[in-house]
């Protein structure tokens, strides 16, 4: 369900909770309410008109955050992985693509006649590869620390979350472009998303689960919130 108030779409999701959850989604300031199930239209619209001053400014701090343009994958360009910044170097072959990481420079082999779109489906790829040999790693730390086990979890390109649950199925979902970001950006989302396979709102019981085993997630959440962007591809909005 949408309404519309002040030219602002919101989406009304209605949910078997007590209280209602306003958000303000990354990276383009999607406003998202989750509502309980009994209440009614009139009183979510008038929730939301409240707190129109608050929804404007979330949705200019994205605006004018940083953003990287769409890349063509050239030499040139910048990449990141895992926070670190890289000046991307072309070479061409005909022997297959490759990318491999040396000083400051990330070094992309592909056929000259490769277009962008092919290049970047390789990248992403690549990205993917990455944070699977992460992930292998840091998933299995988190949930022995915490006690609490995710039954999968895979990896997909999300534009307004960095990682989601079931908490029915324990399926955990992790944002590609994690691989981007730093590290401890990394185990900071994989903590959340355990944490939700327990408590699945942001309430006190939730932030309780955080500040136990990961005090400085504030920190993390903050350098994930503030960290450059990609570009939208029309085909993600």
């Amino acid at each position: 369900m949408q309404i519309v108030i002040f030219n602002i779409p919101v989406e009304v999701i209605r949910k078997n909770i007590k209280n209602l959850h306003l958000s303000v989604l990354p990276p383009d300031g999607r406003v998202r309410v989750s509502a309980p199930t009994q209440l009614t239209d009139e009183a979510i619209t008038m929730f939301v008109r409240t707190k129109l001053g608050w929804i404007k400014k979330q949705q200019e701090k994205f605006q004018q955050q940083p953003r990287q343009s769409e890349r063509q994958y050239v030499s040139g360009e910048t990449l990141y992985v895992w926070g670190k910044q890289y000046f991307l170097q072309v070479e061409y072959s005909y022997k297959g693509n490759a990318l491999t990481l040396s000083g400051d420079k990330a070094i992309l082999t592909v056929r000259k006649e490769s277009s962008p779109k092919q290049r970047e489906s390789f990248v992403n790829e690549w990205y993917r590869n990455l944070l699977k040999q992460e992930v292998a790693k840091y998933l299995p730390k988190w949930e022995k620390t915490t006690g609490l086990y995710c039954s999968s979890w895979q990896s997909k390109y999300m534009t307004t979350k960095w990682g989601t649950c079931n908490p029915t199925s324990k399926k955990i979902w992790l944002n590609l472009q994690l691989a981007k970001k730093p590290i401890e950006c990394l185990e900071y989302v994989i903590l959340h998303e355990l944490a939700h396979l327990k408590v699945h709102n942001h309430g006190p019981e939730f932030t309780a689960i955080l500040d136990q085993y990961m005090p400085c997630w504030r920190d993390h959440r903050r350098r994930l919130n503030d960290s450059t962007l990609d570009y939208l591809p029309s085909q993600l909005e």
